[in-house]
C-alpha cells in the first residue's frame, strides 16, 4: 500500500513541478511588461518553446 501510495504522490507532484517550470518559462519570456516589437514577441515565443522542448528533455534522460 505504500508503494501505491508513494507512486501516487510522486506523480502529482511530478505534474505541479512541471507546470511551475513552464509557467516560470513563459512569464520570463513574457516580456515583463516591456514594449516589444512584434518581431521581439515572436522571438520570445519561440525562445519560450525551445526552453520547453530543453526542459521535456531534461526530464526524460532524468528519470533513468
Amino acid at each position: 500500500m505504500d508503494r501505491i501510495i508513494n507512486m501516487l504522490i510522486n506523480r502529482v507532484l511530478g505534474r505541479l513541478i512541471n507546470r511551475g517550470v513552464d509557467a516560470g518559462i513563459e512569464r520570463a519570456t513574457r516580456g515583463s511588461g516591456r514594449d516589444l516589437t512584434p518581431e521581439q514577441q515572436a522571438q520570445a515565443r519561440q525562445s519560450a518553446r525551445t526552453a520547453k522542448q530543453a526542459m521535456r528533455v531534461a526530464r526524460r534522460i532524468g528519470r533513468f
